[in-house]
């Protein structure tokens, strides 16, 4: 790896490394800061996990690179030197800007539904040497940080992430669940949940309790989505849960579930492009947001809430769908009726031909956040064992899709159960979260595909902490984050410099 240097040439000991999400240093071209340390596994619990952010460097986030980066301080006796160090600080790389916090739910609704609890206070040290050999302000940096949680109930995972804030748009994991539950399985036929998919659910929520109870967080929110909405004994389990558990969870409609998912994975929309629809396939429903990027500065500093010109929210997922078809047992021909019927059911979305200009003409592309699109692109690349530091932000092409849908469609169900990617546990759901992604490609085509795993509950840690106020302010000396900003800077030092060399040799000169 190579050293950053600062403006002198020399080694920076500001710098800091990217690590990947596990805490382990990331290599890949497609890896680097992303706003969540899951490894995506369908059981998958960690802590300490490495640093991460709602940005993403270099490539990784929609062809974005830090350029013309420099701190202001670039000196030279002559146009040579400066020429010199110009070049340095093109070739040095730094963050990007991120996409700031949108705020999608009034300030009423976050407060009402968020948990507060009293935040941790850092020991008060006297002035005796510390046994461990650390400073004062190491114990109180890592200890006295505000921690915020959030946990999505959804109709087939379970999921929990507790984060501590850095810049704003960063936070860094410090634990977190996931597990596959099922919550709506068999919701679709009987209109109720099941006492097993009740007795799964509620098991993972007392693992979410006590890892809640692990950690002194101070500001919460815990939702849960369709299947608590459609399930005639809903508010029975929900009562359930609060006397088993102690957990209050919160039933969010569906434009509230849109736009989390559009501010959990906004960061990944392609910067450049004019236009992009952002779609979360999840197991009882289907959000889709149609992002215009024209609307406001290309900056990164426009909210992706005032880009939003529509939205829906499909009443069918990947566990709905697979169990009126059968997800086990998946033919050409079913699969072509489970991608029609959510072909209709577009067309009844009014706002489907808001993007229809841009999207003709225009610099466009998809932008999937779910176990459908992950699936995918772990297949793509062939991984003997899921990583999300090589799957999140991953390109894809139109063909790349076509090929591994081809090759899932020539898969039986124990197949697909041996394929590292799949498993067991969604061998019978993947082929009809492929149904709604082909019907969403159909409608909206695009030569692209970028693949996001994370989601609402990265978009919940961010609504929580800039309405808290929680970012930690840069330290003085770092880079300028603007790329805007930086060139003007350059352009002024530049032009300063001009004017001095002008008065120096004279008007006849």
């Amino acid at each position: 790896m190579q050293s950053s240097r600062s403006l002198s040439g020399k080694p920076s000991k500001n710098r800091r490394s990217s690590f990947g999400s596990n805490g382990e240093r990331s290599n890949h071209q497609n890896s680097g800061g992303g706003q969540i340390a899951e490894a995506g596994d369908a059981n998958k619990t960690w802590k300490n996990s490495g640093s991460v952010s709602g940005n993403v460097k270099g490539d990784f986030q929609g062809g974005h690179k830090g350029t013309n980066i420099g701190n202001g301080n670039a000196r030279g006796k002559n146009k040579t030197h400066q020429a010199g160090t110009e070049n340095k600080m093109r070739n040095m790389r730094a963050p990007v800007q991120p996409t700031p916090a949108a705020s999608f739910v009034n300030e009423q609704e976050v407060i009402s539904n968020a948990n507060f609890v009293k935040p941790h206070t850092a020991k008060q040290h006297n002035n005796q040497p510390n046994p461990n050999g650390r400073r004062k302000g190491h114990f109180k940096k890592h200890n006295a940080q505000r921690l915020y949680a959030a946990l999505d109930l959804g109709t087939n995972n379970c999921r929990l992430l507790i984060a501590i804030p850095q810049e704003k748009g960063r936070f860094r994991v410090i634990d977190g669940f996931s597990k596959i539950v099922r919550l709506g399985e068999g919701l679709a036929h009987s209109g109720k949940l099941s006492d097993e998919a009740m007795d799964r659910a509620v098991d993972a929520l007392k693992i979410c309790a006590m890892k809640l109870g692990n950690h002194d967080v101070r500001l919460k929110r815990l939702i849960a989505t369709e299947a608590c909405r459609q399930a005639t004994n809903g508010d029975e389990f929900l009562k359930r849960v609060r006397l088993e558990t102690g957990l209050k969870l919160e039933v969010i409609n569906r434009e509230t579930e849109a736009r989390l998912a559009a501010e959990g994975c906004g960061a990944l929309i392609d910067k450049k492009a004019d236009a992009g629809v952002l779609f979360d396939i999840g197991g009882g429903s289907s959000e889709l947001i149609l992002v215009n990027r024209r609307q406001g500065s290309r900056s990164g500093r426009k909210r992706i809430s005032d880009q939003i010109v529509a939205w829906t929210s499909l009443p069918v997922g990947v566990v709905t769908l697979a169990e009126r078809y059968g997800g086990k047992t998946v033919t050409r021909e079913v699969f072509k009726a489970m991608v029609t019927e959510v072909r209709q059911m577009l067309e009844e979305f009014p706002g489907r031909n808001e993007l229809a200009r841009i999207w003709k003409n225009g610099r466009v592309h998809l932008l999937g956040t779910s176990g459908t699109v992950t699936t995918l692109a772990g297949i793509h690349l062939k991984l003997t064992r899921y990583d999300r530091r090589l799957v999140d932000g991953l390109w894809m092409t139109d063909k790349e899709i076509d090929v591994v849908l081809e090759s899932l469609l020539g898969m039986n169900y124990q197949q697909r159960a041996a394929s590292p990617c799949i498993g067991r546990e969604r061998a019978d759901l993947v082929m009809a979260g492929c149904a709604i992604l082909e019907a969403i490609r159909i409608t909206w085509p695009a030569r692209r595909l970028r693949v996001a795993d994370r989601g609402l509950r990265e978009g919940i840690l961010t609504q929580l902490m800039d309405r808290d106020g929680a970012w930690v302010k840069p330290k003085k000396g770092r880079w300028p984050r603007n790329r805007d900003n930086a060139n003007r800077g350059n352009a002024n030092r530049q032009n300063k410099n001009a004017s001095q060399n002008r008065e120096q040799r004279g008007p006849n000169e």
